[in-house]
């Protein structure tokens, strides 16, 4: 069963030991760099390690952008042991839900940015309702949805 933990003292080691596949890290971060930042963002962030029962399989980190109120999804990864099995896709409803419970801010907006040579990402965020903005900076194309809090689902 997937689930997300927060980042704590007690498994932060796990996410430093979570590994990309070979070239991908042109299209995420390592959870090192994200870790890094979400001290500096404490409070208006929340890292995550994504579990397979009590083993730490992935990472994403999840923002709330004051300046235009909208939630981030940031440096979304599974380990490459682990890809292909679906963790993304639960983990990001997972994630989705909890951004629904507006942890620190009062927005349904959603955005993330995808490498646009990112293909697998790219389809399992066009699955779950992210369509393209239309903003592009360098090789990164940004993705945003609105979260239905009536039915607590994701929709476009």
């Amino acid at each position: 069963m997937i689930s997300l933990r927060k980042i704590t003292e007690d498994n932060f080691i796990d996410a430093f030991r979570l590994k990309l596949g070979v070239g991908q890290d042109k299209f995420v971060s390592h959870p090192i760099r994200s870790l890094a930042q979400a001290y500096v963002y404490r409070d208006q962030c929340q890292p995550f390690g994504i579990y397979q029962g009590d083993e730490m399989v992935g990472y994403v980190m999840v923002i709330y952008d004051y300046d235009v109120a909208e939630y981030d999804i940031w440096h979304m990864m599974i380990d490459e042991q682990h890809q292909g099995k679906g963790y993304g896709n639960v983990a990001l409803e997972q994630v989705l839900s909890y951004i629904g419970t507006k942890p620190f801010g009062d927005s349904n907006r959603v955005t993330l940015t995808c490498n646009k040579d990112n293909a697998k990402a790219l389809a399992l965020y066009r699955h779950v309702g992210f369509a393209e903005t239309g903003v592009v900076d360098d090789e990164e194309i940004e993705l945003s949805m609105v979260i239905d809090r009536s039915e607590d689902t994701a929709t476009e």
